[in-house]
């Protein structure tokens, strides 16, 4: 069991009942500096090649919890923190549950494990393949070096696309995770594999960035990410790239409707697919006279939704920034994008583009029927 103090309230109960009693005093946690230790060398095995053909940067376990399991066993909790050499700012984190054991008076690591609710990393998955780019770094387990590579080709050509679109900085370089099926990846990201079905890919990290926030990972869904064509994967990494390049300015103020939207702007900039071409799905219902009465709201994007209402989100937010970049021109769509970060997008709509909500809904309304009827 986990080290626990008694509290001072039993304590008073208990010698109440007895008629009186000396308490004792509780019982210190156990030592973590010879656990430390052990992870300390755990750390520098890793560093020194565990991980083989993965440049780590960094990595290492700060011990937060000791049980004793026995005299010479117990498990640790510690927090990992990594990074990839020339691909992050910030740090890769995550929870670990270590199996120590003594052998002639020294503590070894003799398991490494993904802590108690807790996502598991790639390498837990099986063995860990690598394919650099020029712009890319793809890790893939059960994976063929094929596929990896066309990933990683994919990737090479969205990172310059999102710099040019986003020149402010973030997303020079992006790391791709593929596991080897939809499972894996909901189990990479802590959630049931049922809601990722349809989805190509998804990027992990912190809103706001900052030099202390995690590292972003774009993670691809090999099975829904094959089922697309070349144009279809190229735009996915693009989508995601985005995401990497614009977590600095995208706080919980951002709606959906805007970081989708922007994401998949910067995805179809430079393409000749018209809207009414990419986005049927809400081509169809402008045509049939349903012209969407707001902007997408935050649930509209949720992963449960039925799948045309999921197409018809999206493609109202990428309209939504196309408006904005074909009426204020593609820097106010950076500056309202930076703004609404900051403050929300109401505020930006009024700072920003000089207008209020409702004359945006309503421009944003007429401009479905101008591209899309």
């Amino acid at each position: 069991m986990w080290v626990r103090r008694r509290t001072a309230g039993a304590v008073l109960g208990l010698c109440l009942l007895v008629g009186g009693c000396t308490a004792r005093a509780p019982e210190p946690p156990p030592d973590t500096a010879p656990f430390q230790s052990a992870a300390d060398r755990r750390a520098a095995a890793v560093r020194a090649g565990e991980l083989a053909g993965v440049p780590l940067g960094s990595w290492s376990y700060r011990v937060t919890e000791v049980r004793w399991d026995g005299d010479d066993r117990a498990t640790a909790r510690a927090e990992l923190s990594y990074r990839v050499a020339g691909y992050d700012d910030g740090a890769v984190t995550g929870e670990r549950a270590l199996v120590l054991t003594r052998r002639d008076g020294r503590w070894h690591v003799t398991s490494d494990r993904a802590a108690p609710g807790d996502a598991p990393q790639l390498w837990e998955q099986g063995d860990v393949d690598v394919v650099r780019g020029k712009r890319s770094l793809v890790l893939g387990v059960g994976q063929d070096a094929a596929r990896l590579r066309s990933v990683a080709a994919a990737a090479d050509r969205a990172v310059p696309a999102v710099s040019d679109a986003w020149p402010e900085g973030g997303a020079r370089r992006v790391v791709v995770l593929v596991p080897g099926s939809v499972t894996a990846m909901g189990a990479l990201l802590g959630e049931p594999a049922a809601g990722y079905r349809g989805i190509a890919a998804v990027t992990t990290g912190r809103a706001g960035g900052g030099p202390d926030a995690p590292a972003d990972r774009v993670i691809v869904n090999p099975e829904a990410y094959a089922e697309l064509g070349g144009f279809g994967q190229r735009f996915v990494l693009a989508h995601e790239t985005t995401h990497v390049a614009t977590r600095a300015h995208t706080s919980a103020a951002t709606p959906l409707w805007l970081s989708e939207g922007f994401a998949d702007w910067v995805a179809h900039r430079g393409t000749p697919h018209a809207p009414a071409q990419a986005v049927p799905e809400l081509r169809d219902a402008v045509r049939a006279g349903a012209v969407p009465a707001v902007l997408p709201t935050d649930g509209d994007f949720s992963f449960a939704s039925d799948a045309d209402a999921l197409a018809r989100a999206y493609g109202g937010g990428w309209l939504a920034c196309e408006l904005i970049a074909d009426r204020w021109g593609e820097a106010k769509l950076r500056d309202f994008y930076r703004a609404a970060a900051a403050g929300g997008a109401e505020r930006a709509l009024r700072e920003v583009l000089a207008t209020t909500p409702e004359a945006f809904t309503a421009q944003w309304r007429r401009y479905l029927r101008e591209r899309l009827g």
